[in-house]
């Protein structure tokens, strides 16, 4: 994380800088259109470039964290890992489910995505589960696949 906080910094640091040659370049210049000054346009748009991809970058690694603490605590809720945590109490609903159990139902969904995402769908609402393992028989609408 260290690194992309760095990279994401020098970017800027060095955006900015190409900002300000651009300003120096065009007072020099007196307005003028010169090459100096269309030199310093081209480093501006060069570190302007860099920058973006510096900020994607750190928002794919803020995306990635957000997804996978999300999915510890969906887990976490799943299996009912959170229930014995101190001052926390428990919570009444829906029997846990195993991990292996999570896993495969997120694979499932996934791939649904992936599938509505390219335009092919499943036929007739089937789902297609692109795993080996069965599925848990504590829940009626597994058994019915």
């Amino acid at each position: 994380m260290d690194n992309i906080v760095d990279s994401l910094s020098n970017a800027y640091q060095e955006f900015l800088a190409a900002a300000a040659s651009v300003l120096e370049a065009r007072e020099v210049s007196g307005a003028q259109k010169i090459a100096a000054t269309d030199a310093a346009l081209e480093n501006f748009k060069q570190h302007w470039e860099l920058f973006r991809v510096a900020c994607d970058q750190a928002e794919e690694f803020v995306e990635s964290v957000k997804q996978r603490i999300g999915s510890e605590c969906l887990v976490d809720e799943a299996t009912g890992s959170s229930v014995g945590k101190p001052g926390q109490a428990a919570a009444p609903g829906l029997p846990p489910i195993s991990a292996v159990r999570l896993e495969q139902m997120s694979k499932a969904v996934r791939w649904l995505v992936i599938e509505l995402q390219n335009g092919t769908g499943t036929a007739g609402g089937a789902a297609h589960t692109h795993s080996a393992a069965p599925f848990d028989a504590r829940f009626s609408e597994d058994a019915a696949q």
